[in-house]
């Protein structure tokens, strides 16, 4: 059996901000055709590591490499030389700094939901995903919007439709994606990131605020997601039943550092993860 291809690989990330780490020295990777899900408490710096990932922070140490090549690393700097409290300082010291915008990372072939909602609200369900798609090839809304061809536009007009079939809102497409009720809001969301035809798809907390049965709908589109269009996806969430459900591999954050990785069946005996996580409650 040939070895699955690497998509992510992130490597001795630490995030400090002053004197407080969020990240501590992260080691994660997801290959190709996985769902890989990364759980934890409330302020473990889950989504910490997806901004680092994703452009929006510059780790203050590590790397991050993506479809095998190196595009995020940094090393301690100025003051943060005395004031770092990680490990393999000096790692990377020799190395040059990268630190891509999220837009040219997007660009690379990655593309992230929010735990807060970010839909063009003004604008119908068809217009939402169509923005999007135009915004894959262009570097800017303007110019995204008012910069197409006719043979072009029509061309993705179809290409929203698909989408939205695939997605289930095929019959909401010219709804204002506000007038959608909250769990297909999300589902248009994610139908949104997955206009830019990414490698890898990252959702943060994708069933935050969602009732018991747009969950169980949004673990069954989670899986047909991978299953359809061959996504690789790597997710934050709370709702242990759909990470339970879904993910092939989990790692476990605690404080910012990771405490465990496996799958479902070794997190779920995993001692560590009850003390730290699944033995609290989750609303507490």
């Amino acid at each position: 059996m040939s070895e699955a291809k690497n998509v992510l690989h992130v490597e001795n990330v630490t995030m400090q901000f002053g004197g407080v780490v969020a990240v501590d020295g992260l080691d994660l990777d997801v290959n190709e055709g996985e769902i890989v899900a990364l759980i934890g408490p409330n302020g473990a710096g889950k989504t910490t590591a997806f901004n680092v990932i994703t452009g929006v922070y510059q780790p203050t140490n590590g790397a991050v490499s993506f479809l095998g090549e190196t595009i995020v690393r940094n090393h301690p700097q100025g003051k943060m030389k005395k004031q770092y409290k990680g490990s393999l300082a000096d790692k990377y010291l020799q190395e040059p700094v990268l630190a891509p915008t999220p837009d040219k990372i997007t660009k690379l072939g990655m593309a992230r939901t929010f735990q807060n909602i970010r839909l063009w609200k003004t604008q119908t369900v068809f217009d939402n995903i169509l923005i999007a798609m135009h915004c894959r090839a262009s570097s800017s809304f303007l110019s995204a919007t008012f910069r197409l061809n006719k043979k072009e536009d029509d061309a993705q007009r179809a290409e929203v439709m698909e989408l939205l079939k695939i997605v289930g809102l095929e019959a909401e497409a010219n709804e204002l994606a506000t007038s959608l009720p909250y769990g297909k809001q999300r589902r248009l969301e994610i139908a949104r990131a997955l206009a830019a035809q990414p490698k890898l798809l990252l959702l943060d907390e994708p069933a935050a605020g969602m009732n018991p049965q747009e969950t169980d709908e949004l673990t069954a589109f989670i899986s047909r997601i991978r299953s359809e269009l061959g996504k690789t996806i790597l997710l934050i969430e709370h709702h242990m039943d759909l990470v339970m459900d879904c993910a092939d591999r989990i790692y476990v954050l605690d404080f910012g550092k990771l405490i465990a990785q496996g799958t479902p069946a070794e997190i779920q005996a995993d001692q560590r993860v009850i003390d730290a996580y699944l033995g609290v409650d989750e609303d507490a």
